[in-house]
């Protein structure tokens, strides 16, 4: 059975980015198949309109990789608090963390959850570590992606599918 790497930037703004290994055959052998998808979120109306995780469409966005859990590996960046970090916004990315670890776990996924630095140690060595140097490495390592990476807020695209790709070089 080919493998599923899943990597999840769990911030509101951040995304999920899905490597199927060897899903299709082709004329020069196997050929991966790559994906992104947005956290699913909500605007709740109220004295503030405000962006909350959408928890079912979460978990329904993870739901068919749970058929088969060996052949997966999830890879959820392990986030913490940073010094001029307002506190709501440090909760609601803790909250977000909490949220995919759940469901994770619920679906019985294997799960690793490596520091930003590790991940970005790996995938970004040869570049900076800003948001816009994940999005420049995502484009060259996948460039069938560029148009879903294209713009500066896909950043949470790019290092989604870069966490993929590191948890495929962990397993290999």
């Amino acid at each position: 059975m080919s493998m599923i790497y899943i990597g999840i930037d769990p911030g509101l703004s951040g995304a999920v980015g899905v490597i199927q290994e060897d899903s299709l055959i082709g004329p020069h052998g196997d050929i991966d198949q790559y994906s992104v998808f947005d956290t699913p979120t909500l605007t709740v109306a109220g004295e503030k309109n405000k962006r909350m995780h959408n928890t079912v469409a979460m978990a329904d966005l993870l739901h068919p990789f749970a058929t088969d859990p060996k052949n997966v590996l999830v890879i959820l960046e392990s986030v913490h608090a940073m010094p001029k970090q307002g506190v709501s916004s440090s909760f609601s990315f803790g909250r977000g963390l909490g949220i995919w670890e759940g469901i994770i776990a619920a679906l019985g996924l294997p799960l690793e959850m490596p520091s930003p630095q590790r991940w970005k140690k790996e995938m970004l060595a040869d570049q900076g570590k800003d948001k816009d140097a994940s999005r420049y490495k995502a484009i060259q390592l996948f460039p069938m992606l560029a148009s879903q990476l294209s713009r500066v807020k896909d950043d949470g695209r790019a290092e989604a599918i870069l966490m993929a790709e590191f948890g495929k070089r962990l397993r290999k």
